[in-house]
């Protein structure tokens, strides 16, 4: 589990830096798909881990606006502020946090339950599902895409 959240951050991380070499008018075009353009993307990956986190911790979420942070360096800022809280989570996961169930309330009222697992897996498969879309829009542009393989990273070893 921790391997997959280390390599997600990663090519955060990569995606970041990639970033800094596009104009500002390409980061926040909106686009065809997920939530808007890239840097909208990018917060919302951030916005979107940390909620999840936070809701198995049984802290209160609230959602965060991209108006507040609509330039690389603030969601960057936001990334960094929200990593201090996630990480540690991430980092204490024990094979027993597994099977916790999650109780939660659809928009139509249903109530569903999951396993803490099955959570924490939609958070890491979240955030590679908009990487690709990152992926498509970086050649859309005519720039090369941050390489999204795992192989290589060293992450096995940490």
């Amino acid at each position: 589990m921790q391997m997959m959240f280390r390599y997600n951050w990663m090519v955060r991380e990569e995606w970041y830096r990639w970033c800094e070499e596009v104009s500002e008018e390409d980061l926040l075009l909106v686009r065809t798909g997920g939530v808007g353009g890239i840097l909208h993307t990018l917060f919302h990956i951030v916005d979107v881990e940390w909620s999840w986190i936070r809701i198995l911790q049984g802290k209160p979420d609230f959602q965060e606006s991209f108006d507040d942070h609509n330039t690389l360096e603030k969601v960057k800022e936001l990334d960094a502020k929200f990593r201090f809280e996630v990480e540690p989570f991430v980092r204490a996961w024990e094979e027993q946090m597994e099977n916790r169930l999650f109780h939660d309330k659809t928009p139509d009222g249903r109530v569903v339950t999951d396993t803490w697992g099955e959570v924490m897996r939609h958070i890491i498969a979240h955030e590679i599902h908009h990487i690709g879309q990152l992926s498509v829009w970086a050649r859309e542009i005519g720039k090369k895409p941050i390489s999204a393989n795992l192989i290589g990273r060293g992450l096995a070893s940490k």
